[in-house]
Parts: structure tokens; sequence; C-alpha cells
């Protein structure tokens, strides 16, 4: 199966906080390999600022999912002609900030779900959008 996974959900994979335990599921399909995970290729740059200004973490923490980020695997996406083009077109019609409709755009590009925990986004993407709550895991029990 594959799904779009944004920042706010990739942070609950480091930080424990509300949605945490579904983000964890989602994690343990993707490592299982029973979903792929794209990504539009900022999500680094946006889950290492969470980290950065979260209270507390360290420099090497933040270098230690650095890393983690590194060898996850996950499919990524160059900002660039039709997706570009899907992007600043749902930046415009949904009003969003473009790193956040890159993850609407490449969900609607791939006919895939965004597995996302960020209500504005969740309203936005309308159907394609997986709220991180309904997340159910795909493994096989």
């Amino acid at each position: 199966m594959d799904l779009v996974v944004d920042a706010s959900v990739v942070v609950k994979w480091f930080i424990k906080e509300e949605g945490t335990e579904q983000a964890l599921l989602l994690r343990d399909d993707f490592v299982a390999e029973d979903v792929q995970l794209h990504i539009p290729e900022h999500l680094p740059f946006e889950v290492l600022n969470a980290m950065r200004f979260h209270p507390g973490l360290s420099e090497d923490r933040a270098l230690q999912i650095q890393s983690a980020l590194d060898r996850y695997g996950f499919v990524a996406h160059s900002l660039r002609g039709e997706f570009a083009r899907r992007t600043v077109h749902a930046s415009f019609a949904k009003d969003l900030a473009v790193y956040d409709a890159a993850y609407l755009a490449l969900a609607q590009s791939l006919e895939a779900k965004l597995v996302t925990a960020d209500e504005a986004l969740i309203r936005a993407a309308g159907a394609a959008a997986l709220p991180l709550p309904e997340y159910e895991s795909v493994a096989e029990p």
C-alpha cells in the first residue's frame, strides 16, 4: 500500500505526544514493508526543525534523528514538473503554505491517502486525507 506521510506524523516517531501510538503503528508497518511511504523531499527539514525547537532536545539527539531519517528509505519526490505545478495550485486553491500543499499534491498525484495529524491539512485534503487517529495497521496478526 502506498501512502503519503507528512512531518506531523514523523515527528511523533521521535517525540511522545498525542497520536504517537498510531504514528508508531504506521512506522512499524513501513519498516516491515507492509506500506510504502512517499514524501516531498522537504520532510526531513520540517522534522529536524521541529526537533531543533523542541524543549530539552539536544543536538546529539537531533543528529541521531537525522541519521534515522536517512536510513528509513522513504520514496522522496522532488518539487519539479507536474508535482510542482500541482503543489502551487493546491497552495492557492486550499490556502495552504507551499510546503503543506506539497503533501496534498503528492497524495493526489499518486492517488494515495495522505496520513497526517494536521487538522488544517485534513480539512484541505478532504477524501485524500487519512487522519492519523484513523490509521489501522495493515500487518497481518
